[in-house]
């Protein structure tokens, strides 16, 4: 074993001790407050609800518990155990193009990794999300949804991984990775600026939102703080699924306003209301641009480590591959490096919950803190949303405040509307 392999090792055990440490905490710290609910929320939430949400917050920790055990497994096998190496011999024996046998290996070794964890994909939707009255996915539409996710990344992914492969085996002794990261940064805009319109509507059905007092509303919302959209829609996330949410999509004139009808049917119109201001508020303090080049800054030092670490023997033979070529790179740099990079999911964490509260304060500040309180109680509610995390697991992993702490930031927001 070489440093790269310790150091992988090492990564992997921490990550999944920590990761399991606070699994279990969490699972304790809510079953001992399944009992009572919060006085705060006791108004909007039975006990009957808050056991429910309980209980479904054990189930999924509980099969996260075993994703966590099978994904250390899986990596190991895969690296150190020769798995990747294994599948890469197989095409290394066929005579063809070299990007295009190193795209076959890349796809081929992707879809296998899928089809592993397909299975909790299952459980998750029609055992967990069912058993708690959330799932509305037949059978049918998931596999329909599964077949075309596959045809998307054929359509969409092949020719930019034959264009990365090929840039890479192109300018292998040159800065290759900055010309990989133009064309990736490009694609994902590319890909902004297109999902509402062409890649969304083939899962979902997208309709305009009906004339009347919340289109109104919504539209004077949008017309008092300067946002410009491309139509406000509603979406039939009740045909997947019974959970509700709102958000933006796309860039440019191409932006869309989407809510889920199982929002739209919990809400009442000041709610709604509310809940956009929460949305626009992410828009107003420049949240998604932050987004974009924070994710910008980060994919060019991770294409420009991945530029130095592919010119070291080590690296590959560290993590289990013989076959040192850029293609080989690529794929642990996908899989294997992160483990050694999960510190920085809790950073990632918290400063996503400091931007939520800004979006508290810019929708308290032009609609009412009270009713974001009473949108973000229900839907806690119907949910079936933990209002007791533990603060460690919290802090940890949440991209949204918990429940109490997000409340009572609310109402010291009260009274301060324009």
């Amino acid at each position: 074993m070489n440093v790269i392999s310790l150091l992988f090792i090492f990564s992997l055990i921490v990550s999944l001790m920590i990761e399991l440490w606070l699994n279990i905490k969490n699972q304790f710290h809510i079953l001992q407050n399944r009992e009572k609910v919060p006085a705060e929320f006791a108004e909007v939430v039975n006990q009957e609800a808050h056991q429910k949400a309980a209980d479904y917050s054990r189930a999924k920790l509980q099969l996260a518990r075993f994703v966590l055990f099978f994904d250390a497994a899986l990596i190991l096998v895969m690296t150190l155990g020769g798995g990747f190496q294994d599948i890469y011999s197989i095409w290394l024996g066929l005579e063809i193009n070299p990007v295009w046998r190193d795209v076959g290996f890349l796809l081929s070794t992707f879809m296998f990794l899928a089809l592993l964890h397909l299975p909790f994909s299952i459980l998750s939707t029609f055992r967990i999300e069912e058993r708690f009255g959330f799932n509305k996915t037949t059978p049918a539409k998931f596999i329909s949804d599964l077949l075309k996710q596959w045809l998307l990344m054929l359509v969409i992914g092949l020719p930019l991984l034959w264009a990365i492969v090929a840039i890479m085996n192109s300018f292998i002794d040159q800065a290759w990775w900055l010309y990989a990261w133009i064309l990736w940064m490009s694609f994902n805009l590319l890909l902004l600026w297109a999902y509402p319109k062409w890649i969304a509507p083939l899962f979902n059905k997208f309709t305009p939102i009906e004339e009347g007092e919340m289109k109104q509303r919504i539209e004077a919302l949008l017309e008092r703080t300067g946002f410009e959209s491309n139509g406000i829609f509603v979406m039939d996330g009740s045909s997947r699924s019974g959970h509700g949410n709102a958000y933006f999509t796309g860039m440019g004139k191409n932006k869309r306003i989407v809510f889920f009808d199982t929002l739209l049917e919990k809400l009442s119109v000041d709610e709604v209301e509310a809940v956009l201001a929460h949305e626009l508020g992410h828009f107003k303090h420049g949240h998604i641009k932050k987004r974009l080049i924070e994710g910008a800054v980060m994919s060019l030092a991770g294409l420009a480590l991945l530029g130095w670490l592919a010119t070291l023997p080590s690296f590959y033979s560290g993590l289990g591959i013989e076959t040192a070529t850029p293609a080989a790179a690529l794929l642990l740099f996908m899989t294997a490096v992160p483990v050694m990079f999960f510190f920085l999911g809790p950073v990632m964490a918290f400063k996503s919950r400091k931007h939520e509260f800004e979006a508290d304060a810019f929708a308290a500040q032009h609609v009412g803190a009270e009713h974001l309180i009473s949108a973000l109680l229900k839907l806690y509610r119907d949910n079936a949303a933990t209002l007791t995390p533990d603060p460690s697991y919290s802090a940890y992993y949440d991209s949204h405040p918990p429940a109490k702490i997000r409340i009572d930031h609310l109402k010291t927001l009260q009274g301060i509307r324009q």
